[in-house]
């Protein structure tokens, strides 16, 4: 379903700033993967959209060597990988998250997003801070989340870390 929203009433729905909306819009600037969901819930398009170009297919295959590398900016604290373009209907949004070596982390600000969110630790380790609690974890440990509630990956050593995300959508439903 298409919606006709103003790039103001986006703005003010993800609480961002008109202007910082636009430079999102026409690449002037790298933002948070958080403030990106935001912007891909109120427009109501998958995560991938915003990310990529290409059109929806039944059969993505990605080498490695075409992927686009990394995306947003370090000192956020990460950066990530888009590793599939997938359909809307499968509510789905594969990245790999490149978490920042400790001494280059600029980024405390805990995130929010709507979606469910699944990560495996692929290289490293991390402190995972999630809603007032931090629980370190290393290459191979799993977790599964609300993205409603704060979190934050928090390097632990100069090594940075991989993370393996799944962002999933979730259907709330308002009464």
């Amino acid at each position: 379903m298409r919606q006709k929203k103003t790039q103001q009433q986006i703005a003010d729905e993800c609480n961002i700033s008109k202007s910082l909306l636009s430079k999102i819009e026409n690449g002037q600037t790298s933002s948070a993967i958080a403030t990106l969901s935001k912007i891909s819930n109120a427009l109501d398009v998958p995560l991938t959209w915003l990310l990529e170009d290409d059109d929806e297919k039944n059969l993505v295959l990605l080498k490695k060597g075409d992927r686009q590398s990394k995306v947003g900016d370090e000192h956020m604290g990460y950066s990530f990988e888009l590793l599939a373009n997938r359909s809307p209907y499968t509510g789905v949004e594969p990245t790999i998250v490149h978490v920042t070596p400790k001494d280059a982390n600029l980024r405390e600000e805990m995130y929010t997003h709507s979606d469910d969110e699944f990560i495996y630790i692929l290289k490293g380790t991390i402190k995972l801070a999630y809603d007032d609690d931090e629980y370190i974890m290393e290459q191979g440990d799993t977790a599964y989340f609300t993205g409603t509630k704060p979190h934050l990956f928090i390097p632990v050593d100069n090594e940075g870390a991989e993370v393996l995300t799944l962002f999933i959508e979730t259907e709330m439903s308002v009464n």
